[in-house]
């Protein structure tokens, strides 16, 4: 498997060096939020924020890429990180995105994919090779082709993360589930032109406006597995048949001056809920930390 070292490199060659920036997910908007579960989600895991009081979040929603400066109406993946601050100091995250879909059970093709996506005519070459050697990836793909259209606003997507988690509840219970973040207002899609003549940072720009006027909400939603569903492989589709539960509610409030150093480590859990032995999981916090340091020169936190 691909070092994580290697990876950031990789990721830096395909989208250039921004010193200060992440790695991926480069462009973002930090800011300030409250989180509320339900009832459901005390029934489901023992975790400390998951019990009905309100927590404080921080909240960050992004365009996926690694260059700050791509304009918002570019094809893209938008990102939705979430930190919950709980009571005893410590943090646990949730890191999600608007593709639906992991194209891979490992590291290796994914970040070949991303050396491949860097525009010229060696990727045209080179992409029906790399699909041959990866068939399932190609289904994921064509997927995932929707969601990388321009959106009209962040608040207005549904985010998913691939990776599944162990709920534990307070009577000795468990079950794997995945989280998805669905929006609770509808806005009708933007054409290409139509995002274009909005702006570069049309996006930042909107979230902000819609903040001044009030709470942008989100419900979290667990997909819980059934009888052989893989919690392992984040490329595995669940059957959409599997119990979905709506666990809590987002309530985005204000854009936030706290510092835009956080990492939003999907691996920072607490107790009542534990990551699955997902290999790409495992992987992701050396690498957040490597990008980290590289942009603040600190300790990662």
């Amino acid at each position: 498997m691909i070092s994580p070292e290697h990876a950031i490199e990789a990721i830096d060659e395909r989208f250039g060096d921004h010193p200060r920036h992440r790695a991926l997910h480069a462009k973002g908007s930090l800011n300030s939020a409250t989180f509320t579960a339900t009832p459901a989600a005390r029934r489901l895991t023992r975790a400390a924020h998951m019990q009905g009081d309100q927590v404080r979040t921080t909240v960050r929603f992004s365009n996926g890429g690694g260059d700050p400066n791509r304009p918002d109406y570019a094809p893209d993946v938008r990102g939705l990180a979430v930190t919950f601050h709980l009571a005893d100091g410590s943090r646990t995250d949730i890191s999600a995105q608007t593709v639906p879909r992991f194209p891979f059970s490992d590291v290796d093709p994914f970040i070949e994919l991303v050396r491949l996506s860097k525009p010229g005519p060696a990727a045209a070459l080179k992409l029906p090779l790399f699909l041959a050697r990866h068939p399932c990836a190609l289904g994921a793909m064509r997927s995932n082709a929707a969601a990388l259209k321009p959106p009209p606003s962040f608040a207005a997507r549904r985010y998913y993360a691939f990776h599944a988690f162990r709920w534990l509840d307070a009577e000795g219970g468990e079950r794997d589930v995945r989280y998805t973040w669905k929006p609770t207002i509808d806005i009708p899609d933007l054409s290409r032109d139509e995002a274009k003549a909005l702006g570069r940072d049309y996006l930042r720009e909107e979230l902000a406006e819609r903040l001044e006027a009030g709470p942008v909400r989100f419900e979290l939603e667990v997909q819980i597995a059934g009888p052989g569903d893989d919690p392992n492989d984040p490329s595995a589709v669940w059957p959409e048949e599997r119990e979905r539960v709506v666990v809590g509610t987002l309530e985005v409030t204000a854009p936030t001056d706290e510092g835009d150093d956080f990492v939003f480590d999907p691996t920072r859990v607490t107790d009542g809920i534990e990551p699955s032995d997902d290999p790409v999981l495992a992987f992701r916090p050396r690498a957040y930390a490597i990008s980290h340091d590289r942009r603040t020169g600190a300790t990662s936190a």
